[in-house]
């Protein structure tokens, strides 16, 4: 009977079942019980219709009952399995569909790599609960100089442990940093902490720096007297994490909320203070990767009503910065257009390989634009057409 139960619990159409091996007591007993004129093989198949004819006979029941009674439930493990798969699929197509992953397109790759490299222990629950953790942690990086227990406690409802190294949930988010900057996984210890660090996480706060000009913040809190201060003199200012941590009163000043905007490289900054100097506009340099110190600045101007306007390179990893840059901030993309990339490429159709491509959140055509031309343009050659934008933004505010 167990293989009457397994048989039936296929969830495919059953017509035979076999039994056994069967003992001569057991053959005889059947050959009773189905009327056989011999004895049956130790293994023999029945028509499950004459078994079922035979046993309603014999006790009034049926072979399912009997066999549920003594062996469990029948189950259906076509209906499991399909169910299974259902399962699966929803998971994977819920983590590429995750807003994080579609905020941050370059974050597909590794939502591809997850699913390759299949479940964690099995289990599409624990699979989803996982990267769900995941995703919670990418969503709240860079982060503000916190060691490694301290951001986890915070970010995983007091799981101070959860991001231990070795862990699947620290694997999993290491991966997921290394896919972001482009850069291979952390083979070692030291390579895991510098991965750490330069997702904020452990930052020293006063190495973590953000290059500002023009920036001239109402009130007397160290922050805004040295930004100030700077500003009016015409120079840049290098504002430390510690300082944008405990900044005292720190407002932005009366009158229509400004624009700041932000670039990727310290050159165009340098450009701006040398054009304008005490004039210059409100501007923000990321320096490359946003750090913990970049991203803390402008949520503070955005927190004070200001505008955001992002500019960086045409190439693969400044389309990722810059996307990073909209996800983390209420920043707008500011010439980061398909049509703003054609017309630098037409003016500078030399640069070099763009480098790997991943889609721009702003505009579905600015990826495939890059692709055709296939070359990269850096922010300096454009540099004119910012300042010009720029002296537009300081005439407004003079």
């Amino acid at each position: 009977m167990p293989d009457v139960h397994s048989r039936l619990s296929s969830g495919r159409p059953v017509t035979r079942v076999r039994l056994g091996p069967l003992d001569d007591a057991q053959r005889e007993a059947l050959a009773d019980l189905l009327g056989l004129d011999r004895l049956p093989y130790s293994r023999p198949f029945v028509p499950l219709a004459r078994l079922e004819e035979a046993v309603g006979e014999l006790s009034g029941s049926t072979v399912r009952a009997i066999v549920t009674e003594l062996f469990g439930p029948v189950g259906d493990r076509v209906a499991d399995r399909r169910r299974q798969e259902d399962e699966r699929a929803g998971l994977w197509t819920w983590l590429a569909d995750h807003e994080t992953v579609r905020a941050q397109p370059v974050l597909a790759d590794w939502a591809a790599s997850c699913r390759a490299t299949g479940l964690v222990a099995g289990s599409p629950v624990r699979t989803r609960a996982v990267l769900t953790d995941a995703l919670e942690v990418l969503a709240e990086l860079p982060a503000q100089a916190e060691p490694l227990p301290v951001f986890a406690a915070r970010v995983l409802n007091g799981h101070s442990h959860a991001l231990d190294d070795g862990t699947t949930l620290s694997t999993l988010v290491l991966h997921a940093l290394s896919t972001l900057y482009g850069i291979a996984s952390p083979q070692s210890a030291a390579d895991r902490r510098a991965l750490w660090t330069r997702a904020g996480v452990a930052d020293d706060d006063l190495s973590a720096t953000v290059l500002v000009g023009g920036l001239r913040p109402a009130g007397d809190g160290p922050l805004a007297r040295v930004a100030r201060v700077c500003a009016e003199a015409g120079q840049a200012a290098s504002l430390t994490l510690a300082q944008l941590r405990s900044p005292g009163r720190f407002t932005l000043a009366a009158g229509p909320a400004p624009v700041v905007h932000a670039v990727e490289n310290p050159s165009i900054l340098a450009l701006a203070v040398r054009r304008f100097g005490p004039d210059c506009p409100p501007l923000v340099c990321t320096s490359g990767w946003p750090n913990s110190a970049v991203i803390q600045l402008l949520r503070m101007l955005a927190d004070q009503g200001a505008a955001l306007r992002h500019h960086g390179d045409f190439d693969g990893e400044g389309i990722r910065i810059a996307a990073y840059v909209l996800d983390k901030t209420s920043a707008r993309p500011w010439r980061m257009t398909a049509a703003d990339y054609r017309t630098a490429v037409a003016r500078h159709p030399l640069g070099p390989p763009v480098g790997r491509i991943t889609e721009a959140p702003w505009d579905g055509e600015l990826a495939m634009a890059m692709a055709e031309h296939g070359a990269a343009v850096v922010e300096e050659l454009v540099g004119d057409v910012l300042l010009e934008d720029l002296a537009d933004s300081a005439s407004r505010l003079g």
